[in-house]
């Protein structure tokens, strides 16, 4: 789609904004959920805002808005601006970006239903192992028990950052909504290669997050016999391989099984790794294929430490089931689309977002742009402008039709 200068010079305005903040020598950036760095990027986002002419709001979460306080009938368009450690610049804002750039044209074209674009706290799990959690607060998807405790990347709990920012663990319900939008990169190849230019999203993957402790004995390297040895990191990485196999082997139900953090202990070079700490993601829109994969792993590691005498321990960080989106809302983006010329499919997403938590409040959609080879949580992540352009164009036509 063919976008005014106008628009495209506004969008590269407003991540010109964003681009520096947490930046790294890397070329990448890190804005971990609720430190200083994520804080500057709900600053910039609420004076972008105020440079419209919008109000803005904190809520008790540390959650930003921006646009229309309406009470009732309001709609919402939601991203995030959190980031993972060494991770892209396109990753939630370009959802902000869209939302202020449809701010701007309901504006001038006096849009006559009150629209707010909205800022989720701590959407990666990067900071704190759990996921969505601004959004999971004030729609009441996560409760005070299960992240209170979290402990941040630095050692302070979730509960003492809250206390000395004067935030609430146990916020009011948000309500009032008509509905929920929100624009992401696909973080995945489908649209690329297909040369699709928006993805209509159906359902999001159900996310469940482990850990496994693996504990044998730390003994000198050189002087233990190999027949002798109760070595961890061994047993973890028969395990990480078995992982991918299962994974693999549930592939067909659009699961998928990684391990993503191996911590090990002493970690130097003359000691047999004594204790082994293992990050695990599952996810998939299956419930059946999740619940089978959730068990193998577990039986895996049951055996696997037997055989090599180690002890294990196993803990579940999160869970979240599949979430459709609203089949209403999937119609009316595709239409939208085709009224202005743009191509689109409806496809799932295996990357979880704030969406999920919206759909037991109101009507919920999602719209994805493609994102240079798929390459997402990377540095080397991309998007371009007009993609960006094209999904808030589609995501302001479907509100046009929505105020008929």
């Amino acid at each position: 789609m063919e976008h005014p200068f106008a628009d495209i010079q506004y969008c590269e305005t407003l991540f010109n904004r964003f681009y520096d903040v947490g930046g790294l020598t890397s070329g990448g950036v890190t804005r971990l959920g609720y430190t200083q760095t994520e804080d500057q990027m709900h600053e910039i986002f609420a004076h972008l805002g105020g440079e419209l002419g919008f109000e803005n709001r904190q809520d008790e979460v540390g959650n930003t808005f921006v646009g229309s306080m309406a009470r009732e009938g309001c709609y919402l368009i939601g991203s995030h601006l959190d980031s993972v450690i060494d991770g892209g610049r396109y990753d939630g804002v370009a959802g902000i970006i869209a939302g202020l750039m449809v701010l701007r044209w309901a504006k001038e074209e006096g849009l006559p239903i009150p629209v707010r674009v909205g800022a989720f706290r701590c959407e990666e799990s990067s900071n704190f192992g759990c996921c969505t959690i601004g959004s999971g607060l004030v729609t009441k998807e996560l409760h005070r028990q299960r992240v209170a405790g979290l402990v941040s990347r630095d050692g302070e709990t979730l509960e003492s950052i809250f206390a000395s920012r004067g935030y609430s663990l146990d916020p009011p319900r948000i309500s009032g909504l008509s509905g929920y939008l929100e624009l992401h990169i696909e973080q995945g190849k489908v649209l690329e290669e297909s040369g699709t230019s928006v993805g209509i999203v159906q359902t999001i993957a159900g996310p469940r997050r482990f850990k496994i402790y693996l504990r044998g004995l730390a003994e000198h390297s050189g002087a233990t016999p190999m027949a002798l040895r109760s070595d961890a990191m061994c047993a973890a990485a028969e395990l990480i391989l078995e992982i991918e196999r299962l994974g693999n082997k549930e592939a067909a139900y659009q699961t998928v099984a990684t391990v993503g953090v191996v911590n090990s202990l002493p970690n130097v070079m003359n000691v047999i790794p004594g204790e082994v700490e293992l990050g695990i993601d599952v996810r998939g829109i299956d419930l059946t294929s999740l619940d089978r994969i959730e068990l193998e792993i577990k039986d895996a590691a049951r055996r696997i430490c037997a055989r090599r005498n180690i002890e294990y321990l196993e803990e579940k960080l999160s869970e979240f089931p599949p979430v459709n989106m609203s089949g209403d809302v999937q119609m009316g983006l595709e239409r939208a689309a085709q009224r202005l010329g743009v191509s689109s499919r409806r496809m799932m997403s295996g990357a979880g977002h704030d969406a999920m938590a919206f759909p037991t409040l109101c009507e919920t959609g999602m719209v994805f742009i493609p994102c240079l080879k798929g390459i997402s949580h990377n540095r080397a992540e991309f998007a371009s402008l007009s993609s960006i352009c094209d999904g808030a164009r589609v995501i302001y036509e479907y509100l046009k039709g929505a105020a008929v």
